[in-house]
């Protein structure tokens, strides 16, 4: 990504800047959206494609402290292990 990550993106321990690059928009779409699920984030964000470059990319501003209070979803914490699910 071209632009500058602003300082007060990342002023405090637990706020990321994620820059992602996919081999296609529904992937980087999907990817946002679950990530939504599990931190508070900035959404689903612009996906852009450059030509000199292959595949999408997009920003995503998160705050790891702060999970979704609406998702089932959470990252496992030290010494647990998380359970494999399937989405039918």
């Amino acid at each position: 990504m071209d632009s500058v990550i602003d300082a007060r993106h990342v002023s405090e321990p637990g706020l990321v800047v994620l820059d992602i690059t996919a081999a296609d928009e529904e992937t980087t779409l999907a990817l946002m959206d679950e990530l939504q699920h599990i931190w508070a984030t900035s959404g689903i964000t612009e996906i852009r494609r450059d030509p000199a470059q292959p595949g999408v990319r997009a920003r995503v501003h998160a705050d790891i402290r702060r999970t979704n209070p609406g998702s089932q979803s959470s990252l496992p914490r030290d010494g647990e292990e998380q359970a494999a699910t399937v989405n039918p």
